[in-house]
């Protein structure tokens, strides 16, 4: 009997075509070839909610830095899920990458305080990419996609 695929979700605001080509790099790594028994779903954090948050075995959020904050599309997919999601979804393996205008600090502090509201896990530390446009973000953004997926298939996560 095949294992049951498991399901990662992929929120992230992507106003730009360089954050778009971050996301891209999320989504190649998490659909690596080796990787079988993972869906992989993107939704822009406006077209989410509680339905696919509900739906997933674990998640990685993508966001802009806006004026020292999360981007507002990313805060108004957490005012929508928050609640209903709150009791079902303890223990949810995340992961988070910014590209940060600035240092990203306030960013990285107003996710993960709603995120350990929810009890969601981290698989690691937020990537924040920070200053100049730097095509080594690739690599890591490519690596966390691959980290999570692997990580679910393998059931660490």
């Amino acid at each position: 009997m095949p294992a049951a695929k498991k399901k990662l979700l992929v929120v992230s605001h992507v106003p730009s075509s360089n954050t778009q080509r971050l996301l891209d790099a999320v989504l190649r790594g998490a659909h690596n070839e080796e990787i079988e028994h993972v869906e992989v779903e993107h939704v822009k954090p406006l077209d989410s909610g509680p339905k696919e948050v509900l739906q997933a075995d674990g998640i990685i959020l993508g966001t802009t830095e806006n004026f020292g904050y999360m981007s507002g599309a990313l805060k108004d997919f957490f005012d929508r899920i928050y609640y209903p999601c709150l009791e079902q979804t303890q223990g949810m393996p995340y992961a988070l990458y910014i590209r940060a205008g600035m240092d990203g600090t306030g960013t990285r502090i107003a996710v993960t305080k709603i995120i350990s509201g929810l009890k969601w896990r981290p698989i690691q530390e937020p990537l924040i990419f920070r200053g100049s446009f730097q095509n080594v973000w690739f690599d890591q953004c490519e690596e966390l996609g691959m980290t999570m997926a692997a990580g679910l298939e393998a059931g660490v996560f």
